[in-house]
Formats: structure tokens, sequence, C-alpha cells
């Protein structure tokens, strides 16, 4: 990850303080997230008590956000336009603020000048022999943000990964910066092993073929679908984001990318989230592209791409197939992120499968995801017209063409038993069991 010394830039850094210097109040600030959040210079903005009225845009960050604590109300407005733990309180309390969005349309927010960006706070990699930095583990709106966003701070970290695709930062393109060498952050596994979700991981991996292209996200659901996937063969990936199982399956040569109609060759991500492991893999690896996420969410190059399997997961899903995945009522938990853009994608692609997966109970079996009608406030991220495949524990079943007799008696047939007899209750209420 070190530098030419042949590129003289390392005499021009500046303290995060001075960097941050540049915000001014009443500015538009776009801030990089996921692991490339910029920490150094967040905590040096926050210390800044001059300012009013700043309005930070992002997606969801990690690490340290120091922005959200009650005492910066005033000087700064969180805007997430997809929202992770250390902004949802903020956004229930009303002290930030969240835009629903597909994550496919966030670029054109800047481009378009709907959103007019006076800045954009990025971590980057250090330049190389030609004074290119990269956006690192994250392009995603980053890409848009730095090429329209007026002038551009960074933190410029000896750890941050060099990545390929459209990735690229000319050094002096940055308005000023400060230097830094220390570990991004990590997102852990979270455990692969119960009962549960061993069960949906078998389920959605019996969905997926050889050659097929697959979208999936972090969390225990998808790593069970990937660690069941050894003996598929010539496996593609075109996906949002990715973590650390997927790193297997290219060293063990089940992911070639070979049947790609779209970026044949290369695994194409819009940003990765995970551990140091992670991190190593894509380091300077042409293997991996990282594109704008109205690039890798472009449904119209999606639906290109023969197999393409988007699987996803959802909060609740009501009896007519109605999918939130965004809210636990009101409050705000994530967005609406690319479900949508994947979802629409792989049902027009050729062969392609989306898959809504999930287990079927929360809170410790005491309360079911399949339900008569969705909570209070929960937000519809993909409608009812747009779902197929649902998978849980008990089984997978497509609701594509079919009535909404047939949805509720396919989607009880794979709630848990403790709950089916409400379910078939609630159907004869509505005339819709027979």
């Amino acid at each position: 990850m070190s530098a030419s010394a042949s590129v003289d830039w390392q005499s021009a850094a500046e303290s995060p303080d001075a960097v941050v210097s540049r915000i001014e109040s009443g500015m538009n600030v776009f801030i990089h997230g996921a692991a490339a959040t910029p920490t150094a210079l967040l905590e040096a903005l926050c210390r800044r008590t001059d300012l009013v009225d700043v309005r930070l845009w992002h997606l969801h960050l990690e690490g340290n956000v120091p922005f959200a604590a009650d005492g910066c109300g005033g000087r700064f407005r969180s805007v997430s336009l997809f929202t992770g733990g250390s902004l949802r309180d903020a956004v229930d309390r009303g002290t930030a603020d969240f835009v629903p969005i597909f994550l496919s349309d966030i670029p054109a927010l800047f481009t378009s000048g709907q959103v007019r960006l006076d800045a954009a706070i990025v971590q980057l990699s250090p330049p190389d022999r030609h004074g290119q930095c990269t956006l690192g583990t994250s392009v995603d709106a980053a890409r848009a943000a730095v090429d329209c966003g007026g002038i551009v701070l960074a933190e410029i970290n000896d750890r941050m990964p060099r990545t390929h695709g459209h990735s690229g930062l000319a050094w002096k393109a940055i308005g000023a910066f400060c230097r830094s060498d220390r570990p991004l952050p990590q997102r852990e596994q979270e455990a692969v092993g119960s009962a549960v979700i061993d069960a949906i991981g078998a389920h959605v991996a019996d969905l997926v073929e050889d050659r097929a292209c697959l979208q999936l996200g972090i969390g225990a659901i998808p790593d069970a679908v990937l660690q069941r996937l050894g003996n598929r063969q010539d496996l593609g990936i075109h996906t949002e984001m990715f973590s650390d199982n997927l790193v297997p399956l290219v060293e063990a040569g089940v992911i070639t990318n070979r049947a790609k109609a779209i970026h044949p060759g290369r695994i194409v991500t819009s940003f990765v989230a995970g551990s140091k492991r992670l991190f190593d893999f894509v380091d300077d690896n042409a293997l991996v592209e990282f594109h704008p996420c109205d690039r890798t969410n472009d449904t119209l190059a999606i639906r290109k791409i023969d197999q393409m399997t988007a699987i996803n997961s959802a909060i609740q899903i009501d009896l007519t197939g109605q999918v939130c995945a965004d809210s636990i009522g009101h409050r705000i938990h994530s967005g609406i992120g690319g479900q949508m853009d994947f979802m629409r994608g792989a049902a027009m692609s050729r062969g392609g499968r989306p898959i809504i997966a999930l287990p079927s109970t929360a809170a410790g079996g005491t309360i079911s995801r399949i339900v008569p009608e969705l909570n209070a406030g929960a937000g519809v991220v993909t409608t009812r017209g747009h779902v197929h495949w649902v998978v849980t524990e008990y089984g997978a079943v497509n609701l594509h063409g079919k009535t909404l007799a047939e949805r509720g008696r396919l989607l009880v047939s794979i709630a848990h038993p403790d709950f089916r007899g409400g379910l078939v209750e609630k159907l004869k209420g509505l005339r819709r069991f027979v």
C-alpha cells in the first residue's frame, strides 16, 4: 500500500484540524462511508464550535461518529441516505434526517445538482507513482461526490487498500489532506451454525445453479449460503457489496466470472465491509473492480447478466408478498439500498432468481416475521408485484404470478408452525383460504 517516493506528497500533509478549517457554515458536505469513514477528519470537524447549519450527507458510517451526539445539534445535521447503528437513534429522535432512495439513484442527487455539494470529506489510499490515490473500499456514491462536490478534503491512510475499477482520484485534485496510519474498522462475521440460519442457507443454496451470477450482502444468511456453494462451477459476482466469505470461493476456483456478459472475468462491487483478510484481498487486486453504485445497481445492466441470482433480506413480509426491509414500524433501521435494483434486475435476467431470505420469527421466536399486515409505519421496499422467491428455514416458495389466496397459502407453509394457525384464520377472514 506504499506510495512511490517519486511523488512528493507527504510534505503537503496538514493536521486534521487544519484540513477541516476549509468547511464553512451552511455548507453541504459529503462524508465517505462504511470502512472508508474518515474518522480523523470527522473528529476534527466536530471539535469546531464556530459552525452552524452544516448538512452532512452520507450512507452508513463505521467507527466513531461524533456528530451523532446530542451536543452537535445546530452545528451539524446528518442526512442518511442509508443509515446504520450509529445514526438510528438520532433519526428516531428527529435530530437527524433520512432519505428513502434507491442506491442506484444516489449519485444523480449530486451530479444533477439537486443536492449541491460544497465539499467531500473522504478517506483515500496513498498516491502511486503516477500521483493517483483511490477511493479504497467504498466507491458507491463517493465517486460522484468527489467529481462534483467542490473541495475534496481527505484523510490519506497508509492502510487503505488501493482498489481497481472507477476508483482513482488524482492527488492534485485534493484540496487539503491529513495523513494517518490506522486499521480500517472491521466488521465481525455473524455466527453461522444455528439450525435456523443453516436451514435458510441450504434452501437458498439449492436455488443457485452453476454459472449463476450472485448479488448478496453481509450477514449470517449470505455467509451460510456461500459456505454451501463449494461444489458449484463458474459462479460470477456482480453486487453492491461483499464480505469475507466470498474469498474462499475465489481461492477454490468456484468463482471465475467467466459466464458474465457484463465485466467478464471480474468481480464487480461498489464497496466492501469485513475483516483485514478482506481488505488484503482487494488491495491492488485487478480481479476486483469497484464501480459507482449507479453502475453496479443499474437494472439495465443487471438484466443483461444471465442467471442473475439476487439474495436479499427482510424484516417482515405480509401475506400478499409486501416486503419491509428498511424499518421496524416507524423506526428506520437501514434504508432502501439496492434491494429493488437487484430484485427487478434479476427478475428480468434470463434464468434469473430474485430471492428474499429471512428467519420465520424474531425476538427469540415470539414474533412471526410473516404477518397478516405489516406494522404501522413499516416501509415497503419490495412490492408485492416484484417479489418472487421467499425463503425461511421451513422452505422456499415462488410467489410470482400467484393469486392473493395462493400467495397466502404458500407463505403460511414456510411460516413457523406456532403461528400458522393464526395466519390461516386471518386468510379465512379475508376469504383467501380456499
